[in-house]
């Protein structure tokens, strides 16, 4: 059976672990803008991020080992005289370590998030996927998510 819950302290060394996994992800698809995390700085971010108001740190369990995680952000639009005054959940990072995938694991997570939108009176979700990532947008899409808007750049 699979528990989603907020994390705690107690969860910050096994999130450490998992946030490798992602982080590698990260470096594969785009080393020009993502490094390895030095250990135990990840630890760090955790501690400040389960004090926020506004960032919440989901885990999923599975016989009492987390097997994955999702960190969403609540967000207000910016006031800028063309944009609706509309409030957002972001989801920073989702990653369902590889051996339990394709088991609905990430979707619960998503689940979840949503739930906590809602509560904070969110309009939207949004978050970002690697466009090489096909399975991963293949994901986002079969969770209700689709193409708003294509980031762009270049180096300088």
């Amino acid at each position: 059976m699979i528990v989603i819950r907020k994390a705690k302290k107690e969860d910050f060394a096994a999130l450490e672990e998992l946030y490798t996994e992602l982080e590698k992800d990260a470096v594969m698809y785009q080393p020009e803008h993502f490094i390895l995390s030095k250990k135990g700085e990840r630890t760090k971010q955790l501690e400040l991020l389960t004090k926020s108001e506004n960032q919440l740190m989901l885990i999923a369990e599975k016989d009492e080992r987390i097997v994955g995680f999702a960190h969403v952000l609540f967000a207000k639009a910016k006031e800028i005289s063309c944009l609706k005054p509309q409030s957002n959940i972001y989801l920073q990072d989702l990653l369902v370590t590889e051996k339990c995938r394709s088991k609905g694991i990430g979707t619960l997570l998503l689940n979840a998030a949503k739930e906590y939108g809602r509560e904070k009176g969110a309009n939207f979700f949004r978050t970002q996927v690697f466009p090489m990532n096909k399975a991963g947008m293949r994901f986002y899409e079969r969770n209700g998510f689709s193409a708003k808007m294509i980031t762009i750049e270049c180096p300088l």
